[in-house]
């Protein structure tokens, strides 16, 4: 009887006949790919002929010496250019960290570098055959499409397909240098409605939701946007307005007095910080070790001493 591995292995073309086959569907021509490949014409024509055979279907249209993807190559080409990418990643990590192995991990730039980055002593101490490799990532994204096992991600525990760790929640507070706040005296929340506001392209709708929850209508018109929440914080420390700002990323700016509370009324977003991760890589020994590590840094993190 045939086990489902037997068969798989009888299915699979050989990694040669693939390899032809994407550089010749990448560049539309078997010439370019048999030069990139370092082969003849004759060698790539014929594994991509081998491969023609053994699925049971033309993969391209051959007209002359110019060729095309047949409808059914173009739909084979895609997975088959992601598997490859897959391995050649695959063997890349088990190159760089043959031991330990690697964590490609999606991170959010401010909070990696404010907030993750100065823990991972301890991390790496702990674990240090496991080698890290951060990729800076503002938006959700597929996982099925990028080489990644984790992210760090800012907004609600409900991304796709994934396990959602919850790590810290999120604090905001209107912050400002002290030399602005003794020229623009805040003495409740209506008095920064009159103020130059700042803002952070990644929480678009944080003020209205800070002046809602002061039982105040959201101020109209916009003020200075910035794509990172450093940036922000540079922009508060030069005088130029009142920052709305996560407490746990500018605890050192709030510390040595170089930022001040504009007014004290800090405000809990719904949306908090999490690591997910896609449900097939939970046993990745990395990330599983580097899951472990990090929430019971956040868990410490909010635990009071």
């Amino acid at each position: 009887m045939t086990q489902p591995m037997d068969l798989q292995r009888r299915l699979l073309p050989s990694m040669s006949a693939l390899t032809a086959f994407e550089a010749a569907a990448r560049t539309g021509s078997f010439t370019t790919a048999a030069n990139e490949l370092s082969l003849t014409q004759g060698a790539v024509s014929r594994q991509i002929k081998a491969l023609e055979d053994q699925i049971g279907t033309p993969l391209f249209t051959r007209k002359g010496q110019r060729v095309s993807l047949t409808p059914t190559g173009a739909l084979y080409a895609e997975p088959i250019r992601d598997a490859l990418r897959q391995i050649a990643a695959a063997t890349v990590r088990t190159i760089a960290a043959p031991k330990g192995g690697v964590l490609n991990l999606a991170i959010l730039p401010t909070f990696g570098t404010r907030w993750l980055v100065p823990r991972l002593p301890a991390f790496q101490e702990a674990h240090p055959h496991v080698v890290l490799h951060f990729t800076t990532k503002l938006a959700p994204f597929d996982f099925r499409t990028h080489d990644l096992d984790a992210a760090i991600h800012y907004g609600l525990g409900d991304w796709p397909d994934a396990v959602c760790d919850h790590l810290l929640d999120e604090e905001v507070l209107p912050v400002c240098a002290p030399s602005f706040l003794a020229a623009h005296p805040v003495a409740e929340p209506a008095d920064l409605i009159a103020l130059p506001l700042l803002h952070t392209s990644t929480r678009p709708d944080a003020w209205a939701e800070w002046f809602e929850a002061q039982g105040l209508a959201p101020r109209t018109g916009a003020g200075m946007f910035f794509e990172q929440f450093a940036t922000t914080a540079q922009a508060a420390e030069a005088g130029l307005g009142v920052a709305l700002l996560p407490t746990l990323l500018v605890r050192g700016e709030l510390a040595e007095g170089v930022l001040v509370p504009a007014i004290d009324r800090p405000h809990c977003s719904a949306r908090a910080y999490y690591l997910v991760h896609p449900r097939n890589k939970a046993n990745h020994p990395p990330l599983a070790a580097f899951r472990r590590w990090l929430l019971d840094t956040a868990r410490e993190a909010v635990t009071p001493p």
